[in-house]
């Protein structure tokens, strides 16, 4: 990273590098960004369009679904055009306000998805063990107030972000950020004073959303294998499993994903950087890249709605 003894006062732009180190071959990383970005997009969409179209899809979990592809979208849609424009178009600037409007974005959509995450292991949860009672309890209206409460949780967390950003800083090393997206602590790192209040705020977001969500997605799943494998039947045991494999690979792909993110951004001295930008890179797009196909082949009324859509 660019470094100065002389601090710039509240910078109106800044200046994203991209991948550091890897800056020569940046337009070839580009063409397999973009190809996961557009299948995203396509597959995402045929998603939204199936579960919309077919009123047998209008249940819970196809319901989780939908909002899970539209989070996808609007994280990927958040980082892509601008990642491309820094490795084809040589564009890295961006304005100083829109960069903590895009940091909050990646992380409210993250936060989202990750309580999506949660709503369809309570899904299953009362779906497996509590069959009789699943129709009462998971109403429409009990998911869309879910959803709003996810949503709303995400915005209002990742919000002070912003605000401690915007009004704590008035000093900065530097306006070269070494990251391909604006992330927050890439930010942080920028400022020329203390940043502890940050680091101890952006730490307690990520362990409120994350942990809480992660602990309650774990007891849920320990509840349905044990509900499962006390079923007397192995046709029966095979059948409820398998409404929840497509959830436990979409759930272990994103978290996988995110704590490898989280603990070499913060305690990752000797990782390259290059490798923890890639991973983070990788962390917003693998996942609306996987999604749509995991729960197009291991989902079997989508996949039926699929096959139909693309063979007509």
């Amino acid at each position: 990273m660019f470094s100065s003894n002389i601090t710039v006062f509240m910078p109106s732009v800044l200046t994203l590098i991209g991948i550091p180190g890897l800056q020569s071959v940046q337009c070839w990383i580009g063409i397999p960004f973009c190809a996961m970005y557009l299948i995203a997009m396509f597959g995402n969409s045929l998603l939204l369009i199936i579960i919309k179209s077919h009123r047998s899809l209008h249940e819970p979990m196809y319901i989780f679904v939908g909002i899970l592809g539209v989070t996808d979208i609007a994280l990927a849609t958040t980082i892509m055009p601008k990642m491309l424009g820094i490795f084809w178009f040589h564009v890295p600037e961006i304005y100083f306000d829109s960069c903590l409007l895009q940091m909050w974005l990646i992380h409210t959509f993250q936060g989202i998805e990750s309580g999506i995450l949660l709503a369809m292991a309570l899904d299953r949860y009362v779906a497996i063990c509590y069959p009789l009672r699943y129709g009462a309890i998971f109403t429409h209206q009990l998911v869309y107030k879910i959803g709003a409460g996810i949503a709303l949780r995400a915005a209002i967390l990742v919000a002070p972000c912003l605000v401690l950003i915007k009004c704590r800083f008035q000093f900065y090393h530097t306006t070269i950020i070494s990251h391909s997206y604006c992330e927050h602590m890439a930010i942080v790192k920028l400022a020329a004073e203390n940043v502890r209040v940050n680091k101890i705020y952006g730490l307690f977001v990520a362990f409120t959303v994350a942990g809480f969500d992660l602990t309650f997605i774990t007891l849920s799943y320990i509840q349905i294998f044990f509900t499962v494998f006390r079923l007397p039947q192995k046709e029966a045991r095979w059948k409820a499993f398998n409404t929840c494999i497509a959830h436990i690979c979409v759930f272990l792909q994103f978290y996988l994903l995110a704590f490898f993110s989280f603990f070499t951004h913060r305690f990752g001295a000797h990782v390259p950087p290059y490798i923890h930008i890639l991973f983070s890179s990788l962390y917003l797009l693998v996942p609306p890249f996987l999604n749509p196909l995991v729960y197009g082949a291991k989902t079997r009324q989508i996949r039926i709605h699929v096959v139909k859509m693309l063979c007509s």
